[in-house]
């Protein structure tokens, strides 16, 4: 953006956000993201583009998500907005840096759905609690403080269910991994685990260390694989594959199940270590 512009405040959205109108072209409507933006901020007032609390400005026409949202901006619930700058700033606390944009509007349009969700009796389940509890234990417990919050401020008894998709959003406010890869990511790792317990015929108990180690493998492989992440050569490779036959046949199996969902190449090097984990997994363990 060149020189300064100045933006009509339309209204404000909460502490860290603020919905404008204006800039070059006057008739477009903006979303200002910035800590402590809206605090003072009145309808009708004026925001610079030079503030130095202005850390992103998005046109509402620019990504096809803000559409969505859009009608969202004139909806949410004062009371759902403070608690929602509450647990950012509980976030930030814990994780210092920039947080995700996406999470000033995606963390209070979810609370807000679960409200109406927990006052309408319906049902929250979440077939990942396990494996986020493992996979994300420090953004969990500020789930969990933000689970409370909206108890104590709404009146209301938030499940651990809906714990474990508030630590979604936790963990992609501070990462910048969108909520729905991480739900496609446990949907994946879930299946996988499903395979592995029909083909070799056991039940891994849920929390116990197997189940954990080899939760938090596959986690980890799907977490690369979707981020395209660089690896090392495997310099056992040949070795797992002539010595762990059934397990290497296994990881192959699985490695396809992942590639078809995840739209993505599983390489070679990826295949032989999850081998050599199933390899020491089932090493001394009964199976069928």
């Amino acid at each position: 953006m060149s020189g300064t512009e100045t933006f009509k405040v339309i209204r404000v959205i909460g502490n860290n956000v603020v919905m404008v109108q204006g800039g070059g072209k006057k008739e477009l409507e903006y979303v200002i993201l910035g800590k402590g933006i809206g605090f003072g901020a009145k309808t009708g007032g004026t925001i610079t583009s030079d503030d130095p609390r202005v850390e992103k400005l998005f046109k509402l026409e620019d990504r096809e998500q803000w559409s969505q949202y859009h009608h969202l901006l004139e909806d949410f619930d004062p009371k759902v907005l403070e608690i929602t700058d509450e647990i950012l700033n509980s976030i930030t606390k814990e994780f210092p840096g920039k947080l995700n944009d996406k999470v000033y509007l995606a963390l209070p349009s979810h609370i807000q759905f679960t409200i109406y969700r927990i006052r309408k009796g319906m049902d929250i389940i979440n077939p990942f609690l396990e494996e986020t509890k493992i996979s994300f234990p420090r953004e969990y417990e500020i789930a969990q403080k933000a689970a409370d919050m909206i108890g104590k401020a709404f009146d209301i008894e938030v499940p651990d269910d809906e714990v474990g998709f508030l630590t979604y959003h936790v963990y992609s406010a501070v990462s910048h991994v969108p909520v729905g890869q991480l739900v496609k990511a446990s949907n994946i790792v879930g299946r996988l685990i499903e395979i592995i317990e029909r083909e070799r015929g056991v039940a891994f108990e849920s929390g116990s260390m197997d189940h954990v180690r080899l939760l938090m493998h596959l986690r980890f492989s799907v977490d690369r694989i979707l981020n395209q992440s660089v690896n090392v050569d495997n310099p056992f490779a040949d070795q797992i594959k002539s010595q762990f036959i059934s397990e290497y046949g296994l990881a192959k199996r699985l490695a396809e199940v992942m590639e078809l969902d995840l739209g993505r190449p599983v390489p070679e090097a990826e295949v032989c270590f999850l081998a050599m984990h199933l390899y020491r997994l089932f090493r001394g363990r009964k199976t069928t």
